[in-house]
């Protein structure tokens, strides 16, 4: 019996609701909806997602000489989606190329959204103590179709935010331990063309720089110069640039720029 009552009151506390608040209901129109028409079948297939890497062009072309068949190289891109040119151009090369145009409307339904931007990760280093740069600045500058977006680093003011530091000791040298400071920096860079980009690294004393050509002859000669091909789309799009500077040895307030390294992963 005490079983039977403990179970009705757990039934009974079920049954307890709070009041909803009608405060959260806009007053004005409202719209009705009949739902007795509605049909199952019209919701969007769900696909099972692969964890392949998504399909490109050229795979899909190589598909399509390879003579699969075009029910089989659609159900590829429903699983594994397409990183394809999808614009009315990339359609059109397609079609040229003989692939079906059961194909193409897979492509065009399923291929990734073109890319707007990427994610650049900015890693600097600091072999030294000192806190101060006089007239030090870097400068990377990437070409984006007939725009060059120029981005600036005042490296004194830098050095000064110390919150942003993580600090290690370097005992490479066992005669001389360096202190070694690394600060990371992260942000979206907007890119609007496709294809192969240039990159080009440098430090300057000019705080005012608006182009690579505004460059000393010797700055030219320290530059570092980088290339990467930009996919117009990709599930991941992360590049990362690594600049090391280490202080003079005689003049504290003086930094040099000793190296850079830049690198993007698509996916």
């Amino acid at each position: 019996m005490k079983t039977s009552l403990g179970l009705v009151a757990a039934l009974c506390s079920i049954q307890v609701w709070a009041a909803p608040s009608l405060a959260l209901f806009p007053s004005g129109q409202a719209e009705t909806i009949h739902i007795v028409n509605w049909q199952a079948n019209d919701l969007p297939k769900i696909y099972e997602r692969s964890s392949q890497l998504p399909l490109t062009d050229a795979e899909v072309l190589s598909l399509v000489k390879a003579q699969f068949t075009p029910s089989t190289i659609i159900k590829m891109i429903e699983e594994r989606r397409c990183a394809c040119d999808a614009s009315a151009e990339g359609l059109i090369r397609l079609k040229k190329a003989k692939v079906s145009e059961e194909i193409l409307k897979a492509i065009s339904l399923h291929a990734l959204k073109p890319n707007r931007a990427l994610h650049l990760l900015v890693s600097l280093e600091f072999s030294g103590t000192s806190r101060e740069a006089r007239q030090s600045y870097v400068y990377f500058f990437i070409e984006d179709g007939e725009l060059t977006r120029v981005f600036r680093v005042d490296v004194n003011e830098l050095l000064n935010k110390r919150f942003l530091h993580e600090e290690e000791l370097d005992r490479s040298d066992f005669m001389l331990t360096k202190k070694v400071r690394r600060i990371r920096l992260a942000g979206v860079l907007p890119l609007k063309t496709y294809g192969k980009r240039q990159v080009l690294v440098v430090s300057s004393a000019n705080p005012s720089l608006k182009h690579p050509e505004q460059l000393s002859e010797k700055e030219k000669e320290r530059a570092k110069a980088y290339s990467f091909e930009y996919p117009r789309a990709s599930l991941q799009s992360v590049c990362e640039l690594s600049i090391a500077h280490k202080q003079d040895l005689m003049l504290a307030h003086q930094w040099h720029f000793v190296d850079s390294r830049f690198q993007c992963e698509w996916n």
